[in-house]
């Protein structure tokens, strides 16, 4: 030892007998030996001088002992033996590959296993458990910085001396023995730190420690499994006496065949000469026969391998070296820890997975830490199903959330094996336990199946529902069986793979089994090949190309009267003053760029180019002089595009090197396309068909003696899917398949695998059955095959070329252009649909026959012969297909599916957005909802307009969106599948005409007063407040105020929440009417479950919301009856007057209707006029109640009512006002959608004009 160190350790005390005698200098020398540890070199030679002198089990152990009074001494102490025992693999960051360091690091690791034997006492565990118990018992105002050190010291002691591995080569001890690890537990246990380690785990004050709780429990448990735990201390089942009775029996059978072969291997009659023999047919190294030198009843272990040298594999390709054996401990060790389990699934183990899954998700945690919380969730929940499985204690692990976290972990150790080769043994290792994992979630989930709750059954149900419906969770086996690499990963990795691939199909198989067709994910990754660079095809320059070139610049310059656009004239630069180029032959590539602009057909530029290059080069007239005539220019300009001027060659390409290429590579661009299918669980097992995923089956298979029954059956029920269920026994036609079958008949414990030996009868039996018909099955025998292969050797070879490319006699090419030339413009919508009957070879399809007529060059493109979607190219309805339409839907206007039904009996058939557009334009509904399937309530008197309520009928005025956002999403859904590029168009125009109501709406805003209310809002806020809500409205008014300010300082716009602080204020946020306010307001509800509250969307802006809070000032009275409305709706004169001006001022702002626009207006009133006078005469007159937005329209209509044409007029007029008068209006209280902000309120104008006018015109009925 260093003689300072010797000196510092000696200054420590002495240990004289039990009693330790510190020295004065005690504490500054442990201070001493801290700093050495601080200084010391990579071999770690501090550490391994001190481990050498024993200082931890004779100086430090016995001054925490007895001195623990001396607080500063005790927490240098812990802190010097928090450094002397973390592990050895922090020390040297990894296991050292150099031989000197691997003896430091070996002379670590004795040095902590002999202090783990000594901290194995009770007495020194009961100073630490008292300790931590005096700590805990602190609160927090009362507890210092040093007492939180201390305590997370103490913690990462106890880690490191449970961390520190057995040593193989002095505990040569038995299962139901203790360890030193059995012994530590056994300590721990008696001082009642396990205790402490589980209040850690439950106490809401103490989650910080969760990290480091879970650290010390995972180790605790290192040498023990689930199954031993839960059996401890019970009898054995009888499943499990007849599980080991069964293994004796093979073991017995095994034995017998063993010493019946070595009796048939030795002679009947003793031979004191072996003897020598001449092996006919059996080649030498020369030409003869080999000769054998030992007994006869022994060649037939005869190989020509005997006596060499074993190869040696390379390092690399050795199989992955398996994890230690797990031992069985002590009874009573084992007794106390499943106590330990029962009470921290009980108490703790929900909040801790909690608190742990949270610091990982916040990377909070150091790295690698979720191999922790993966252990964790599939040793309890192991523990959990056998012993007494309760789904309340695993809750909290038990969820889509989980799947998702273990799913992306996965994904991650995958990722890293492949980019860390040299760690990739340490990514397998936590790879193989986000597997086990994951398997234990899927057992769970089966548990619960089971489970005599239904509503556990239900839960379990929607789980499975969850993941066979996500494509990443259906296919992640798919994935790992395909990936598997035996170098870097274990057997035991395999096995548990291998059983989850089981489990989860046979979940899946008897999920599908319940239901006659499961949707699914489905996501479809398109690739888009750019180029780097595309080069630009050179222009025709042949005579009659530049003629007829020239014809289109002429015509489109004397179009254009040889005026240019000021922006065409600033945009053009005939040269580069910051260039190097002389300018001369700037002037040179200025002709060139006009001659360019000539061939590319574009007039304007050239001309504008032309007449700047002059005023830059005005000498010589080379581009005209400076008065030339417009006629001079275009001659000067028919002289350039003819003329053959000098370019520059382009520059050569540089070569680069061979990695980035010679030219430039096409760029893959994936694009992800999710959508929906129908789930055939026969297909998805045919993906499994594949020899990538059947050799890891039979790798594992090759172990067949050493796996457990279960494992066995897993394999042969994979294997039977493959070759019983799918036909596709002629993948395992491979000769090493054969061999291990070979292996299994002739196995003496042959009857213990039954399933095996039945399995392998069946395959060779079908081989053999084969190999009759083909006589190359024996050939077939050395490769492993895929599916096109093996269907190829059971059904028949093909010749080359059959089956590639349909062939075309002349005859048949003849029929075709015939066929082809005489439909050609007959102006069928389809003409390969109206070819395929007419050709004479029935049998081909679609697909051949354009083919065909593109090679034979009779269309260009085949996108020319698409098939184009049925009713997406009718745009335009005829009188006879409108008066259809009103009769089916007086047919089928009571029926549960009104739209459903009118789209089967429609004649031209049209998509189902079309449909609607025109039922809402030809006023036979009014809203879109009324088109819905009815479930429980009829939609009768809302479509025929009686029984309508004042709000009801404002809320169609106003285009009121169904209540459902769901309904109105998934229709919009369906309308945007079935809408086509004339849609898109018509969507295109409706969106500008919607940009320039919202604009005049905004502009008709700022005209009124701020404080104008609605009546309907107003009609509420007096429910309101009858109802006691005044001090909510008076909450809600300010917040509105507030939130309006704040937008007009800030000049941004956020979404706010409205947070209820008081009970008064959450009581009216519950009320349904207070909400119903709030949706006329504008205020939209959670839009999912991340939201709690309500929030004022960022769209409405500040004069908005003052206008708002406005309306919901207190009114003292509330006007009833009819009559009072009607007063209430009569305004003075005046403001009739200040009125018309105003609308007077509106229309001469806004631009004209144009006459399309007006001829569909009157279309649909003449409609709605008919209509209602057929139903007037049959049904009673509904109320006459009008609306508050249309009282001043109506009036007006009926003071100026004086001619039937001067009165259409004035309709489509007041129907314009009334559309920038509801613009503002919805803005402020949408009446519909939950979730609409501004811009979803805001409906197409078209829709919402020919809403509008029906419902002006019943009222003027």
């Amino acid at each position: 030892m260093n003689c300072e160190l010797l000196a510092t350790c000696s200054a420590l005390g002495y240990l004289e007998g039990e009693i330790y005698h510190k020295e004065v200098d005690c504490l500054e020398s442990v201070k001493d030996l801290i700093r050495y540890l601080r200084h010391e070199d990579d071999t770690r030679d501090v550490r391994q001088q001190l481990g050498a002198g024993q200082i931890v089990q004779n100086d430090l152990l016995p001054i925490i002992i007895q001195h623990r009074q001396d607080k500063p001494l005790f927490d240098a102490c812990i802190r010097l033996m928090v450094n002397l025992t973390q592990p050895a693999m922090l020390c040297f960051g990894k296991v050292p590959d150099d031989p000197v360091f691997r003896h430091h690091f070996l002379e670590v690791t004795s040095h902590l296993q002999a202090y783990k034997e000594a901290f194995a006492s009770e007495r020194v565990f009961g100073i630490l458990s008292e300790i931590l118990y005096n700590l805990l018992q602190l609160d927090w105002e009362q507890r210092q910085e040093e007492d939180t050190l201390l305590i997370e010291r103490i913690l990462l002691l106890v880690r490191n001396v449970l961390h520190v591995p057995a040593d193989p080569c002095e505990e040569k001890k038995v299962d139901d023995d203790a360890s030193v690890h059995d012994r530590l537990l056994w300590a721990i246990h008696m001082s009642g730190f396990d205790d402490l380690v589980k209040f850690l785990a439950s106490a809401q004050s103490e989650q910080q420690w969760s990290m480091h709780v879970l650290e010390i429990i995972s180790l605790m448990f290192r040498d023990q499994t689930p199954e031993a735990l839960v059996s401890a201390g019970h009898a054995r089942s009888a499943e499990e006496k007849q599980r080991d009775s069964q293994e004796l029996e093979a073991l017995r059978e095994k034995e017998h065949a063993a010493k019946r072969s070595r009796t048939f291997q030795r002679g009947t009659r003793h031979s004191r000469f072996g003897g020598s023999f001449v092996v006919q047919g059996l080649k030498s190294i020369g030409d003869k026969d080999v000769i054998y030198h030992r007994k006869v009843n022994n060649f037939k272990n005869y190989t020509h391998d005997t006596g060499k040298a074993v190869r040696r594999v390379p390092k690399r390709n050795r199989q992955a070296q398996e994890c230690k054996d797990k031992r069985r401990s002590a009874l009573n060790v084992r007794l106390f820890l499943r106590e330990f389990c029962v009470d921290f699934l009980e108490n703790c183990y929900n909040r801790l997975m909690y608190l742990v899954k949270e610091s990982l998700i916040r990377e909070q945690t150091q790295q690698h830490d979720e191999t922790y919380y993966l252990w964790a969730l599939s040793f309890f929940m192991a523990f959990n199903r056998g012993n007494g499985f309760r789904a309340d204690l695993v809750s909290e692990t038990m969820s889509i959330r989980a799947f998702h976290f273990i799913e992306r972990n996965i994904t991650n150790y995958y990722e890293m094996i492949l980019t860390d080769r040299k760690e990739a043994t340490s990514w397998s290792r936590r790879m193989h336990l986000a597997l086990k994992a994951y398997q234990e979630l899927l057992l769970t989930v089966n548990e619960m199946d089971n489970s005599k709750d239904e509503s556990i059954r239900q839960s379990s149900s929607v789980i499975k529902s969850n993941i066979f419906y996500l494509m990443e969770y259906r296919e992640i086996f798919l994935t790992l069986l395909r990936k598997y690499d035996e170098t870097s990963q274990p057997q035991s990795y395999l096995k548990d793979l291998v059983e989850s691939t089981h489990l989860f199909l046979r979940m899946l198989e008897h999920f599908c089994k319940g239901r006659k067709n499961l949707m699914v994910q489905k996501k479809k990754v398109k690739r888009k090949r750019s180029r780097g660079e595309r080069k630009s095809l050179a222009p025709d320059t042949s005579p009659e190309a530049l003629e007829e070139t020239w014809r289109i610049v002429e015509e489109e310059l004397k179009a254009s009267g040889f005026q240019l656009s000021e922006a065409l004239t600033e945009s053009i630069v005939p040269f580069d003053a910051t260039s190097e180029t002389p300018l001369e032959e700037q002037r040179t590539e200025a002709m060139v760029r006009v001659q360019d602009a000539l061939l590319a057909r574009l007039g304007p530029e050239a001309l504008g180019l032309l007449r700047a290059a002059r005023e830059v080069w005005p000498e010589g007239d080379v581009f005209g002089s400076a008065d030339v005539e417009p006629e001079e220019e275009l001659e000067l300009l028919q002289q350039i595009l003819k003329a053959n001027l000098p370019r520059a060659s382009p520059p050569e390409p540089v070569i680069e090197d061979e990695d980035d290429g010679v030219e430039l590579e096409e760029e893959e661009l994936e694009s992800v396309q999710v959508s929906e299918s129908e789930f055939n669980f026969l297909d998805f097992i045919k993906r499994f068909a594949t020899p990538s995923i059947v050799r890891p089956y039979l790798l594992l298979l090759n172990s067949y003696s050493r796996n457990t029954p279960h494992t066995n059956h897993c394999i042969a029920r994979m294997l039977h899917r493959l070759a019983v269920n799918l036909k596709m026994d002629a993948l395992l036609y491979q000769l090493s398949v054969f061999n291990l079958f070979n292996k299994i008949l002739s196995d003496p414990a042959a009857a213990a695998y039954k399933e095996l030996v039945t399995f392998a009868k069946y395959v060779l039996n079908r081989f053999f059955a084969v190999a009759a018909k083909n006589n190359k099955a024996y050939i077939e025998l050395l490769f492993w095959k895929n599916v096109g292969a093996a269907r190829e050797m059971t059904e028949g070879y093909t010749k080359d070329g059959e089956g590639k490319k349909p062939t075309w006699t002349e005859e048949e090419e003849e029929e075709l252009r015939k066929l082809f030339e005489e439909h050609r413009h007959s102006g069928v919508p389809d003409i390969v649909e109206t070819l395929l009957p007419l050709l004479s070879n029935s049998n081909r399809t679609r697909r051949q026959v354009v083919t065909q007529l593109v090679h034979m060059g009779l269309v260009d493109n085949a996108k020319e012969l698409k098939k184009q979607k049925v009713g997406t190219r009718i745009v335009l309805w005829t009188e006879e297909q409108e008066q259809e339409l009103e009769m089916l839907f007086e047919e089928y206007k009571d029926s549960d599916d009104v739209l459903g039904n009118i789209l089967k009996k429609l004649t031209a058939k049209r998509s189902r957005a079309r449909v609607v557009d025109k039922m809402l334009s030809m006023g036979l509904v009014s809203e879109r909802r009324e088109l819905k399937k009815k479930r429980s309530r009829s939609a009768q008197g809302k479509r025929s307009g009686k029984g309508m309520t004042e709000e009801e009928f404002l809320e169609g005025l106003t285009q009121g969106f169904p209540d459902n956002p769901v309904d109105r999403d998934d229709e919009e859904v369906e309308d945007e599948s079935d809408e086509s590029e004339e849609d898109e168009e018509e969507e295109e125009e409706e969106e500008q005409e919607r940009e320039k109501s919202q604009n005049r709406g905004r502009r008709n805003q700022s005209l009124h007063s701020p404080v104008e209310r609605r009546a309907d809002v107003g009609s509420m806020v007096y429910a309101l407040q009858q109802e006691g809500l005044s001090g909510p409205m008076l909450w809600l008014q300010n917040c509105l105020n507030r939130t309006a300010e704040d937008r007009e300082d800030d000049g941004v716009s956020q979404a706010v929440p409205l947070v209820p602080l008081t009970e008064a204020n959450e009581e009216a946020m519950e009320n349904k009417n207070f909400r119903k306010l709030l949706r006329k307001l504008g205020i939209r509800p959670p839009a999912n479950e991340q939201e709690t509250f309500w929030r004022i969307p960022a769209k409405i802006n500040a004069s908005q919301l003052r206008s708002a809070a406005a309306a919901l000032s207190p009114r003292e009275e509330e006007p009833k009856g009819d009559e009072e409305q009607d007063s209430s709706r009569s305004p003075t004169v005046e403001s009739q007057e200040e009125q018309q001006q105003q609308q007077q001022q509106q229309q001469q702002e806004e631009e004209e209707v144009s006459s399309e626009q007006r001829t569909h207006a009157l279309r649909a009133l003449l409609l709605a006029r008919k209509r209602k006078q057929h139903t007037s005469e049959q049904t009673a007159p509904v109320s006459d109640i009008t609306p508050v937005e249309d009282t001043d329209n109506t009036t007006e209509r009926s003071q100026e009512k004086t001619s039937t044409k001067r009165s259409r007029s004035r309709v489509l007029d007041d129907d314009e006002d009334n559309e920038e008068d509801s613009t503002p209006a919805v803005k402020m209280d949408p009446s519909g959608d939950t979730d609409s902000d501004r811009e979803d309120i805001s409906a197409p104008v078209k829709r919402r004009r020919k809403m509008v006018l029906i419902d002006e015109e019943e009222d003027e009925d």
